[in-house]
């Protein structure tokens, strides 16, 4: 188990280049399985998630082809379906939860799609029922090993499109059934979908591979099934989870940061949340600018004088992955702030860590917290922690950076999980850290 240790307290300044999106890499690549022709994907990141799905890919018979930095060829022409239903799948499946996203190419093109019910994060329950409530509405049936705890879906006379209502928006579970629904005969018709920027994304590579979706970036989207689609090219956007990451370093370090090339019209509202807090930001072309602030921060207040609630909701609401990055960075605020996490209950327990470095925060209830700026009067002290999940792990990041004195945090792969070589980027910027393996 690898372990960071960070000395804090120090002030940042530089540039730093966001990494390319994880979550859209793991739908992107999962696409692939929809052609027998060459994709070539760009800006894909150097993480474990992400490299674990593509040892998945080859493993299934994906021939893959490693062109330069981030960029790869993947193609699909002989694949090896016995390997689906092999002991080595049901190891490597069940310990990355972007593998479920398999299901759906695989169910379209070939009739039948397995899957080891997966892991990721612990984080709270993370339900399945709408990826296979889709795929049994386009006429799949669905196989559980209770025993093995094992999924499958199987359709040997091909799926045919319907009309579905998504019970919830779930974005690997829209990406799923949109990828079967596209191979599908006739008309599909998807109300209550996610339309995050990387599932607009999977949508618009898809068109360019032949499909035919309408209403992308709204939460309909209609399908008209195709016989086949092709290869083509697509770069995958910058990851806005660390763009979020990096303003939220910035503010809690007091560093003068600019972070490059983030695609600002793909960020929704997360810039104007950030800005809620007192943080400023500025737009330079497509960089985003982070003054030093020396003189901290400031929450802002409702019209009536409450204090600010920052909850997490479906785009184009703000992304959940976030609100770990909101709550620490509100720890040196000046102000009060409720972070309300409402799709995971388990994912604000980390606080109990920014308890013990000194941070004013309530637990409430496992969905909402209650912070307490410190406005800087008293920072943050050095500890010792385990990183439980990716979002927490970058959180406890932060505050170790700001804190007084050398902070040590295990568990580490959590955070290369979503973070590719942060340790050689952070100290690129200043950052006192180092790897210990």
């Amino acid at each position: 188990m690898a372990t960071f240790q960070i000395e804090g307290g120090h002030q940042l300044k530089g540039d730093i280049q966001p990494q390319g999106a994880k979550n859209e890499a793991l739908q992107i690549l999962c696409g692939v399985l929809l052609t027998p022709e060459k994709v070539t994907i760009s800006n894909v990141p150097d993480i474990i998630d992400v490299n674990k799905l593509i040892m998945i890919l080859q493993n299934l018979g994906v021939k893959v082809e490693k062109l330069e930095k981030g960029v790869f060829t993947f193609q699909a022409d002989e694949l090896d379906l016995d390997y689906l239903e092999s002991e080595k799948f049901k190891k490597e499946g069940s310990g990355l939860r972007g593998s479920i996203m398999i299901v759906g190419p695989l169910l379209a093109r070939f009739g039948k799609g397995y899957i080891p019910r997966p892991g990721g994060d612990k984080i709270g329950r993370r339900r399945l029922d709408t990826h296979f409530e889709g795929f049994i509405k386009l006429g799949a049936k669905f196989r559980y090993n209770r025993e093995e705890r094992f999924y499958g879906v199987e359709a040997p006379e091909g799926l045919t499109g319907a009309y579905m209502l998504l019970d919830e928006a779930s974005v690997t579970g829209t990406a799923n059934i949109v990828m079967a629904a596209v191979l599908a005969k006739g008309t599909t018709t998807i109300y209550n979908a996610a339309c995050e920027p990387y599932l607009q994304q999977l949508c618009k590579m898809m068109v360019r591979m032949g499909a035919d979706i309408k209403g992308i970036g709204s939460n309909m989207l209609i399908i008209e099934g195709v016989e086949k689609l092709g290869g083509c090219d697509h770069r995958v956007l910058p990851d806005m989870i660390e763009i979020g990451s990096w303003i939220g370093l910035a503010a809690m370090t007091k560093s003068e940061i600019i972070i490059k090339n983030v695609s600002w019209d793909d960020l929704g509202v997360i810039p104007n949340t950030f800005r809620k807090l007192g943080i400023t930001l500025e737009r330079k072309g497509d960089d985003i600018y982070i003054p030093a602030h020396t003189d901290g921060y400031e929450v802002e207040s409702y019209i009536d004088g409450s204090f600010m609630t920052i909850a997490d909701a479906p785009w184009p609401g703000f992304t959940p992955d976030l609100l770990s990055i909101i709550l620490v960075v509100a720890t040196q605020a000046k102000g009060e702030l409720m972070v309300h996490q409402k799709m995971f209950e388990s994912r604000l327990f980390f606080t109990d860590k920014l308890i013990d470095m000194g941070a004013k925060v309530i637990l409430c209830d496992p969905h909402r917290a209650t912070v307490i700026g410190h406005n800087f009067q008293s920072t943050l002290k050095a500890t010792t922690m385990t990183s439980p999940d990716i979002r927490a792990g970058i959180s406890l990041l932060i505050a170790a950076l700001s804190a007084k004195g050398t902070s040590t945090i295990h568990n580490i792969e959590q955070i290369d999980r979503g973070y590719e070589n942060i340790d050689e980027r952070l100290r690129a910027i200043g950052a006192k850290i180092t790897r210990i393996d």
